[in-house]
């Protein structure tokens, strides 16, 4: 089993930048598959980024592509979210998932922390 912990979350103007961090518990962190997803208020769950295992893919929703960026330290066992060019459309509660290679979903997230973007 593995544990996610988001934070870096909170209340940015139009156009900052903000640094979204997942740290997980155990050793098996290189073997998951990573993603943010994030949900805001009447609107459906999406995925944000995702991350293969080695970092070496990644791919973005078309609403974020040239403003967010996914990395991930696999010593450090933390994945990351490079939020830059925020927009208040960006405003959502953000959570990070895992995908062990067993099943291939996303079987294990974190609690959420909340992106707010004043206009």
């Amino acid at each position: 089993q593995v544990q996610l912990v988001e934070s870096g979350g909170g209340l940015v103007q139009a156009g900052g930048s903000l640094r979204l961090s997942c740290a997980a518990s155990g050793r098996t962190f290189v073997t998951y598959q990573m993603g943010w997803f994030r949900q805001a208020p009447g609107k459906e769950r999406e995925l944000v980024a995702f991350i293969s295992r080695s970092g070496g893919v990644t791919n973005y929703a078309n609403s974020v592509k040239g403003r967010f960026t996914i990395s991930r330290d696999n010593a450090k066992n933390t994945v990351y979210l490079q939020m830059n060019s925020l927009k208040p459309e960006d405003t959502a509660v953000y959570h990070c998932a895992a995908a062990p290679p067993t099943t291939g979903d996303y079987d294990y997230w974190g609690q959420g922390t909340q992106v707010t973007v004043s206009s």
